[in-house]
């Protein structure tokens, strides 16, 4: 249904599925340090480099949920499905420079981020068997998406010695600016497949899906310290306020699979292009208020389209009641986290590229006469993910 829509005339029954999972995102992120200069050993200027530290969170929800009806050559499915469901909060506090100067001593300004995105899709898929080897699907799916990222920017507590170099505590009255990044939108897709068996023990598959576009709206607002810069200001009121679309990526891939004859041995290999550069791309940002015309928001920002190898196996054990299934695989997450296309140094510094991920997976299946139950596991350094399902066929 939303993997590939052309492989539900694979299905030959009735049936509902459900699949709870559950989340831990490691998200890493620049907590201070230096970028520039040599430290002057105070407080946190201490680190010849930058400090890191990582963002721990952790969800469980209901990630898919789907009905089947086969009917002659036609098979057809609806669905929800959990798209994204991401948290991460980063406090970056101490980050100190030269200004350029290579003596003096700078601090910027600290940050602090809230990130909450949530993606849900509803689809119609439907599948058409042209002949017994060749089939293709098409989806229609309904995306409902909600991003929300408050952020604040402080200086720190005072201007003693103590103040300059040690943590921030934020005080209300040492906050320049305060706002969001947010949408809470909807918009239309579609999806297509194809599925081909072309050898008596092979079968290939391809697919496109496409992925929302959201209006995102990024607001700024003086905090109770802007009036001691731009005494013109009052604290919240809007300093600047702009729309622009966020389109997620299109995900295009082909997949080839091996069946042994006895039906017991099943490997598959898939390559997956995930467009993660439309990101920015789409960015076409519309001034909807403003009292700061070069007010720098730290939009310039790319991110890499990436290639998803993946390669899995299953070895069923027919022979036992009910059939016990036992699955492995390996993926290759690439690379596409948010970097800095900015002259900035420090923007380059907040938004620097991370590495290739590689995913080790694990999973075990139950068949009954109607019923089927799986658990599965997904690892890799910053995401691990379990997953228990549940089919029955009527």
């Amino acid at each position: 249904a939303f993997a590939n829509p052309a492989g539900l005339v694979q299905l030959v029954s009735l049936e509902v599925s459900a699949e709870l999972r559950h989340w831990r995102y490691s998200t890493p992120y620049i907590e201070g340090g230096r970028y520039e200069g040599e430290p002057t050993g105070f407080g946190l200027d201490t680190v010849d480099g930058l400090r890191t530290a990582v963002s721990e969170e952790q969800l469980t929800g209901l990630s898919f949920l789907s009905f089947v009806y086969p009917k002659g050559k036609w098979s057809f499915a609806i669905y929800r499905h959990q798209l994204a469901n991401f948290r991460a909060q980063t406090d970056t506090q101490g980050l100190f420079h030269t200004g350029g100067t290579g003596t003096e001593v700078f601090r910027s300004f600290d940050r602090r981020w809230s990130t909450e995105l949530d993606i849900v899709s509803y689809g119609a898929a439907g599948a058409y068997r042209i002949n017994e080897r060749l089939s293709l699907g098409l989806g229609l799916v309904y995306f409902e998406g909600r991003l929300d990222a408050p952020f604040e920017w402080v200086f720190f507590d005072d201007f003693t010695v103590d103040g300059i170099f040690g943590p921030n505590s934020y005080l209300p009255q040492r906050q320049l600016a305060n706002g969001d990044m947010a949408f809470d939108d909807s918009d239309w897709g579609l999806s297509a497949g194809l599925f081909w068996s072309f050898a008596k023990r092979w079968s290939i598959g391809a697919f496109f899906r496409q992925g929302p576009e959201f209006n995102l709206v990024f607001a700024v607002r003086a905090g109770a310290a802007t009036p001691l810069f731009e005494p013109s200001y009052t604290p919240g009121e809007s300093i600047l306020v702009i729309a622009t679309p966020m389109q997620f990526p299109d995900v295009y891939g082909f997949g080839i699979a091996y069946r042994t004859d006895d039906g017991k041995l099943t490997v598959g290999f898939e390559w997956d292009r995930v467009r993660y550069s439309s990101i920015f791309d789409s960015f076409d940002p519309v001034v909807i208020e403003t009292l700061e015309d070069d007010l720098d928001l730290g939009l310039e920002l790319a991110a890499d389209d990436g290639d998803e190898l993946r390669l899995g196996a299953e070895y069923a054990l027919l022979d036992l009641k009910p059939v016990l299934a036992i699955r492995a695989g390996v993926w290759l997450d690439p690379d596409h986290r948010f970097r800095s296309i900015s002259s900035d140094p420090e923007h380059q510094v907040l938004f620097q590229p991370g590495d290739d991920e590689v995913h080790f997976a694990l999973g075990l299946g139950l068949a009954f006469g109607s019923f089927q139950i799986d658990l599965a596991a997904d690892f890799s350094d910053l995401v691990d993910t379990a997953s228990l399902s549940a089919i029955y066929s009527f």
